[in-house]
């Protein structure tokens, strides 16, 4: 396992300073405030943590309400809202400074067998075939005027192995291309056998790169080339199947719509044996620096 994962693992790793309330705490991201995925996956360890082991995340439903402070740490409260026969259903606000910065739902199921179908796997070349981050950014170099970006982006996909299946937005700034954007991720080191820890992963990486067809739609580079300026709003996501993010993953992105300073991105992540895992939206607001 990689120093990078094992710094992730611990930063998930909360502490339990009442029953139902959790401190985590936080690093900077690649733009100054903490990163989005970073608070959606606290959240659902802290719910998860208060859930018997038999029941599965099968769903989650998020906003960010306001922007995270990396130099402070953030206390989630859990509210048990029902402990049904079959699902279990938590909320929890993250509050920083006295304020709410998220809030979550978040559903569990016992194991239930039933009916069976799903979409099919598109398809994209193989993981290994694809150039790593390390390979990848250093050729963009020449696009970022603010210092340190390369090593920001870097240092954020140390413990996450993500491959981009063609360009990513600010690779062909000033080309518009269809709203459509393949990555294949999978943690850098393998990870124990507990259900809840790959669905938070999953859950981390899942903010990384969702809005970017909505910047492939426009020609437009992203956050890191200051061509716009943005936020996640709402982040919702189904788990259909069983899957582990030390494993290859293929999120499958698109944007069918931008307007009104919002843009909305949809996805599919799939197992590399073609089996539909989750389901991904969010919606986050996207300017043009005036």
């Amino acid at each position: 396992m990689s120093q990078a994962l094992e710094s992730l693992l611990d930063l998930l790793d909360l502490e339990r300073i009442e029953q139902d309330i959790f401190r985590g705490q936080s690093r900077s991201a690649v733009v100054p405030r903490v990163f989005g995925g970073q608070v959606a996956a606290q959240a659902l360890v802290a719910a998860g943590r208060t859930v018997p082991e038999d029941r599965l995340a099968h769903s989650l439903h998020a906003y960010f309400l306001r922007a995270g402070d990396p130099g402070a740490p953030i206390i989630y409260t859990v509210d048990r809202i029902r402990d049904g026969r079959s699902f279990t259903t938590r909320r929890v606000v993250a509050v920083q400074h006295g304020q709410p910065i998220f809030h979550l739902s978040a559903s569990f199921q016992t194991y239930e067998a039933g009916m069976e179908h799903q979409a099919d796997m598109p398809s994209a070349p193989a993981p290994e075939t694809l150039p790593t981050a390390a390979e990848m950014l250093p050729r963009y170099a020449h696009l970022f005027t603010e210092p340190g970006v390369i090593e920001r982006l870097l240092e954020a996909r140390e413990a996450v192995d993500l491959r981009y299946v063609d360009a990513p937005p600010f690779g062909t700034v000033g080309e518009p291309r269809e709203p459509r954007s393949q990555v294949w991720f999978r943690t850098n080191g393998k990870l124990a056998d507990d259900p809840l820890l790959h669905v938070c992963l999953a859950t981390y990486v899942s903010d990384m790169t969702l809005l970017d067809s909505v910047l492939l739609a426009h020609g437009r580079g992203g956050w890191v080339t200051g061509d716009v300026v943005g936020a996640s709003l709402d982040h919702a996501m189904w788990f259909h199947r069983p899957f582990r993010a030390d494993e290859w993953l293929l999120y499958d992105q698109e944007s069918p719509s931008a307007s009104g300073g919002r843009g909305l991105g949809q996805a599919r992540i799939y197992t590399q044996d073609g089996q539909l895992a989750i389901s991904v939206i969010q919606e986050g607001v996207v300017r043009i620096p005036r």
